[in-house]
């Protein structure tokens, strides 16, 4: 349920409605907007009385919040939630946000140099995993906190933010000293242990879609996070499973239209995992910025063939130049903007 404050609501007749809520059992969460203010009741079982907000003082209307997601949905919140870094990268707003790097972090050499080379060709997130849940037990599972420290390095090198995947609850706190953003990857959508977590960090979550979830799954999923009291929160269309053996994956462009007609949270795709095969990378990433994402996630490696986690879908570092120029194009015929321009690494906190 939302309560809609008049535009004229005082903070006395906001905190009357919020403490009427808490008499009546329930949580609120004021929500100040850019023309008024909204209060949300959480734990809404079916048995509230509105009648009993209705007739406050500076109350607007009452609004019930059909969906079984509540804080993700456009119906409690209107505007659309903007995540801020760092470095002045805004995801959710007007520009169309890059995050670039390789599957996993092998050394040194690798993430720094391919850090600075993504950053001279606009993109200002770095990817790289760290941490690694493989299909098989024999595959390469990552650097572990080894990974997370170069991953800092590189940020320092470069003044991009880091993006990198947590696995689980316990992992979650390591994650968080070392990323910008926590990612949440696709076999974990639905880990609610570890996204009650990573909805307490305080840090921003990139949650990506299972690869059997439906849309509503994954807005219940961020639903988690949200009611953890962290609203930094962006959606990531990376594939699901199809009957079809031609990609890895389906990449289901639909879900951005949809998502943004349901929810006010960002959502970005990630072609590269979504198509699974390294010449399928750039047309997708181009549909999924004309489809209206706000960014992309796409794996490039300085050299593929010897990558230690999924060669066949990362771009070589030229490839990715390309792209690049053809999305700013794309991004500007659609009236947005491009990644802003980051500063000079010694400005970066």
């Amino acid at each position: 349920m939302l309560v809609v404050m008049k535009q004229s609501a005082s903070e006395e007749e906001i905190g009357r409605v919020v403490e009427t809520i808490q008499d009546m059992g329930y949580d609120a969460r004021p929500m100040p907007g850019k023309q008024r203010t909204a209060v949300g009741l959480i734990g809404n079982d079916g048995r509230v009385d509105s009648a009993r907000l209705q007739g406050l003082s500076g109350v607007l209307e009452v609004i019930e919040v059909s969906q079984p997601y509540k804080q993700v949905s456009r119906e409690w919140r209107e505007e659309d939630t903007l995540v801020t870094l760092h470095n002045g990268t805004v995801i959710g707003g007007s520009d169309v946000v890059v995050m670039a790097g390789p599957c996993a972090v092998e050394n040194e050499e690798q993430i720094v140099g391919i850090a600075r080379v993504l950053r001279g060709m606009g993109a200002t997130i770095l990817r790289g995993g760290a941490f690694k849940p493989r299909t098989s037990p024999y595959s390469f599972q990552g650097l572990g906190e080894e990974g997370l420290i170069l991953l800092a390095r590189a940020r320092e090198a470069t003044g991009m933010a880091v993006v990198t995947e947590a696995v689980d609850p316990d992992g979650l706190d390591l994650v968080a000293e070392y990323a910008d953003i926590i990612q949440i990857g696709a076999r974990n959508m639905q880990n609610y242990p570890l996204l009650r977590r990573a909805g307490q960090s305080g840090k921003p979550v990139l949650l990506k879609r299972g690869m059997s979830a439906t849309i509503k799954e994954l807005l219940l999923a961020a639903e988690y996070l949200l009611a953890e009291g962290n609203g930094q929160v962006i959606l990531c269309e990376r594939g699901v499973r199809s009957f079809d053996s031609h990609t890895r994956n389906l990449l289901d462009l639909t879900a951005i239209p949809v998502v943004k007609a349901l929810s006010h949270l960002p959502i970005i795709a990630d072609p590269s995992h979504g198509t699974g095969i390294r010449a399928k990378v750039t047309p997708m990433a181009r549909a999924a910025v004309a489809a209206g994402a706000d960014g992309l996630m796409i794996e490039v490696h300085p050299d593929p063939d010897r990558a230690l986690s999924d060669g066949a879908q990362s771009l070589f570092p030229d490839q990715f130049e390309g792209l690049m120029e053809q999305i700013r194009v794309i991004a500007q015929a659609l009236g947005r903007e491009f990644v802003p321009t980051l500063p000079e690494p010694a400005q970066v906190p």
